[in-house]
């Protein structure tokens, strides 16, 4: 076969590489370079002695290839793990704010009670404060004294009634 002029792009075209690898072919074949009047860089090639194989670049390729797909593999199970987590992490949440409701009622519920029991004892502290005293401005002591114990006793068994509610 004759001898070629081919530009960097013809030679990596005809040799089915990338236009950098054509170039360092050259200058490790130190194959006879001029310029064109273009200003291009022009290489003498005889393809019968070149004897020219590239390299399978899926080899290079595949390796990154396979290790992107390895670590997006990776990623997707951390992804999975974590959206366990947070799963289990909710559903315990959920349970708890469900338990601080619940107990956030019965504590309302219980200063309710808290404070009709406080209005009880000083309603029961004043009718006892006045049978003690025995005295009022008109009528027997002993009738409203009798009076006085019979609302106090019915005051207690009404307390007592709602307590047990």
């Amino acid at each position: 076969m004759s001898v070629a002029l081919l530009t960097y792009a013809d030679l990596s075209a005809r040799l089915n590489i990338s236009r950098e690898a054509a170039r360092a072919l050259a200058r490790r074949r130190r194959l006879p370079r001029s310029r064109s009047d273009d200003g291009k860089a022009l290489v003498s090639v005889d393809f019968s002695e070149l004897r020219y194989m590239p390299r399978p670049r899926i080899g290079r390729h595949a390796d990154h290839v396979a290790a992107s797909m390895a670590k997006i593999e990776a990623f997707k199970a951390e992804v999975a793990r974590l959206e366990a987590v947070a799963t289990a992490y909710r559903a315990v949440f959920e349970r708890e704010r469900e338990r601080a409701d619940r107990l956030a009622v019965e504590l309302l519920e219980a200063a309710a009670e808290t404070m009709a029991a406080n209005a009880g004892a000083a309603r029961l502290e004043d009718e006892v404060a006045a049978l003690r005293t025995g005295r009022r401005a008109r009528g027997a002591i002993a009738g409203q004294a009798a009076r006085r114990l019979g609302h106090l006793a019915a005051s207690i068994v009404d307390a007592d009634r709602a307590a047990c509610r």
